[in-house]
């Protein structure tokens, strides 16, 4: 086709963004208009989304496509360049031999943003360089039920930890700006109220006030907002029978009103299409059209019929052209500031051999692995033998006898487990039928018979299987088209298994215990009605249980699990949720006491299904403290987690303790360490507001700070909090500060009978 001639302005460089943009707005026609508001999927027909119906963008481009949607893009009459993306939640998903981190819950459990920000910039390394402009990440949703099969990618259950982390991440991706060549664009998503479950199944109507929704759901997408995050992504949600993709109020009133966000944003997968097919608020692909253009949408990802309906929405005047021109002009300004009409950002061979797994990527994925695990019990058993030194090249050296570790359990040595959702062989994608490729992956058996003494022996036995896969009676496609996954039935006892799997722990000094879940009880549409351990782990585990041997159960899961007692009395318990690459490395030499257990839980357990909901900052006024037949309290409570050895916390002082509502509350804690191994301790400060004029959560997180403590040394620690984040929000949905009494509660975990706390008051 014709292109436009070398001299027009939107192909000068040198040009302002906004006289490129107006010039290239000003020649296109409305099907051009409406083309760049596509995101159509390329693992489709690549002519037919990008020559016929101009498709902006593309996302799912295998490594063999993406050259030939660039290609097909330059040769349009106007030669605009493709929008590139793809869900690189926790590393390059979907690109053999990248970088995969831990999922996003098992990254929280380091409290550490700069860790993340650091992931996050490797990430875009890799990204980058395959020729993506942009990843699906962060995920901001808050934890709010337990079943929900989306638990993994999110941050926990805390707003100020997760916008904490998230706006880590947003730096992270986007780099130096987008010029930067490494950077990738960051997407907050799902904005919002996405977490807020029916039944904890995913994707359900949302039961949320505008009140309820700026009080919590919201403040991690403002923080990322003011973090420069660039594009936010709609939830699939309903929220008081508004689909979020036509919820004027959010998208315009709070996004681009009262937060100025300038960025751009796209629907979650199909859902223009959902308003017709799903939904039901829509008779057809025009009216939903009209209704997400009129609405304030961008970008409209996977619903091809957008293409026809949108111009039909104009020529009846249910839409104006002049909405699209608006999300055209966010789109365009985008690509411009990428810099994609000079340079597409193809992949590149070279950069890709020279980051992509480099050395120094995967030394990072292995101190975030690290720093994510988390101990949760532990009767002394731990490190193994009182802790053993290294040899300096990575292994274990014991002083005494030789012993044999029994590994067990079927997550014992699962790459795909190690990795979790999002990361090749998870389903999302076709060109990575079996994942990441396994020998990149590191599991607990492959990093216990790395790290143990040469003289010690490993055996293992799987001992249990999960899950049979079967398929989903409902038929083999969604309505859109899109493949239905198989759905899990538990896998029976296997007796043979468990006599040897009791065989090997019964001849064992230790038993090494590894279950969890697997990707069939992961992700989109993989809700659960139940928290248990599935298959035969809990016969498993109450089989090696009577052995008498000591056991170290591991959990490989995408979520808390609710857990028998035969784990909940182990010698050892330890939380790694999905690791990541170097996980089972990390974990083995969390075992042997190479490296010190830091993590702390950003999630509460529950003891049982019914106890939902179970996270820490709930509202108070329950009737009780306890269901008839059980406790609210959380099996492990937010915040948790041990170290191996004993710091102390004493002398809370605020230094101040009248704080004018612009000012900041300053305190000190004195830490000390009682033990003989050093500990990295996460100093959490929680605020509770004394009396309020609307119901409020009884506490909230409001700081921490990360303290190193060397053996048998004390130090004072500094906590300050601004006074505007101890504020509320009021039943006609302001968020103040209300002057009063407060109190401040400094301690290892949200527990209170953990806390030290002192008072203070903020004045008028």
């Amino acid at each position: 086709m014709e292109h436009s001639p070398r001299s027009a302005l939107y192909l000068d460089p040198d040009a302002s963004v906004e006289a490129r943009t107006r010039d290239l707005l000003a020649r296109m026609t409305l099907p051009e208009k409406v083309g760049q508001l596509l995101q159509l999927d390329a693992r489709q027909d690549l002519v037919d989304i990008v020559s016929a119906k101009l498709a902006g963008s593309v996302l799912h481009a295998s490594p063999t496509r993406m050259r030939e949607a660039i290609a097909l893009a330059r040769r349009t009459r106007l030669g605009i360049p493709l929008l590139t993306a793809d869900d690189c939640i926790h590393g390059h998903s979907f690109w053999p031999g990248a970088t995969i981190f831990p999922t996003q819950l098992a990254m929280a459990c380091t409290w550490d943003p700069e860790l993340l920000q650091q992931a996050a910039r490797a990430a875009a390394a890799e990204i980058s360089a395959t020729g993506i402009h942009w990843t699906f990440s962060p995920v901001l949703c808050i934890t709010r039920d337990l079943r929900w099969g989306r638990v993994n990618e999110t941050f926990g259950e805390d707003p100020f930890l997760i916008g904490e982390l998230g706006a880590a991440m947003v730096r992270g991706y986007q780099g130096e700006g987008l010029c930067d060549p490494t950077a990738v664009l960051a997407c907050a998503k799902h904005f919002a109220g996405y977490s807020e479950t029916q039944g904890g199944r995913d994707a359900s109507e949302a039961d949320l006030t505008p009140r309820k929704l700026r009080s919590w759901f919201l403040p991690p997408f403002e923080r990322a907002a003011r973090a420069g995050c660039r594009t936010f992504m709609l939830g699939y949600q309903s929220m008081d029978g508004v689909p979020i993709t036509a919820n004027r109020w959010l998208l315009g009133d709070v996004l681009k009103g009262e937060w100025g966000f300038t960025g751009t944003l796209v629907t979650d997968w199909d859902n223009v299409g959902r308003m017709v097919w799903e939904q039901k608020v829509c008779a057809d692909d025009v009216e939903a059209a009209a209704l997400a253009i009129n609405s304030g949408n961008d970008l409209i990802m996977t619903t091809p019929e957008f293409f026809q309906a949108a111009q039909t929405a104009v020529a009846r005047g249910l839409a104006d052209e002049r909405q699209i021109d608006d999300a055209v002009r966010r789109v365009l300004r985008l690509k411009f500031e990428l810099g994609l009409f000079e340079d597409p950002r193809a992949p590149d061979p070279e950069r890709q051999k020279a980051v992509i797994g480099c050395r120094e990527h995967t030394e990072l994925n292995l101190r975030t692995a690290r720093r994510s695990l988390v101990v949760l019990r532990n009767d002394g058993s731990l490190p193994l033998e009182g802790g053993l030194t290294g040899d300096g090249l990575g292994r274990a050296v014991s002083q005494g006898p030789p012993r044999t570790i029994a590994v067990v359990g079927p997550n014992a040595d699962s790459p795909q487990a190690m990795l979790g959702d999002w990361a090749g062989a998870s389903g999302q994608v076709d060109w990575l039928p079996d994942g990441q490729p396994s020998e990149l992956v590191e599991t607990v058996l492959d990093g216990l018979r790395a790290v143990a003494p040469a003289d010690w022996t490993v055996t293992h036995t799987r001992g249990a299987d999960i899950e049979v896969l079967v398929p989903d009676p409902r038929g083999p496609f969604w309505p859109d088209g899109q493949p239905r996954p198989p759905v899990l039935s538990p896998a029976p006892v296997d007796q043979e298994q468990l006599r040897q799997a009791t065989a090997a722990a019964a001849a064992a000094d230790y038993a090494v215990v590894v279950v969890g879940d697997t990707i069939a009880l992961t992700g989109e549409g993989c809700s659960t009605a139940t928290l248990d351990l599935q298959g035969g782990q809990i016969a498993l585990l109450d089989a090696i249980a009577a052995t008498g041997t000591p056991t170290i159960v591991v959990l490989i899961q995408s979520k808390p699990s609710t857990l028998p007692d035969s784990a909940l009395n182990a010698a050892a318990l330890v939380e790694a949720f999905n690791p990541g690459m170097r996980g089972g490395r990390a974990i083995a030499e969390l075992l042997f006491g190479l490296i010190e257990p830091s993590g702390r839980l950003p999630i509460s357990f529950a003891r049982h299904v019914g106890q939902q909901p179970v996270f820490y900052n709930q509202v108070r006024g329950q009737h009780g403290d306890r269901y008839a037949d059980l406790s609210q309290d959380p099996l492990f409570a937010f915040g948790e987690g041990l170290s191996y050895t004993t710091v102390t916390y004493s002398n809370l002082v605020v230094r101040d303790q009248n704080v004018p509502a612009n000012g900041t509350v300053h305190a000190t804690v004195r830490l000390a360490n009682n033990g003989s191994r050093p500990a990295l301790e996460t100093v959490q400060a929680y605020v509770s507001d004394l009396t309020t004029s609307v119901t409020w959560a009884e506490q909230e997180l409001k700081a921490f700070v990360q303290v190193e403590c060397p053996p048998g040394e004390a130090a004072d620690v500094d906590i300050r909090i601004p006074a505007s984040h101890c504020s509320l929000v009021t039943a006609d949905n302001r968020r103040v500060v209300e002057p009063g009494e407060f109190e401040l509660r400094v301690g290892p975990s949200s527990r209170h009978e953990r806390q030290l706390t002192a008072r203070f008051r903020i004045q008028e």
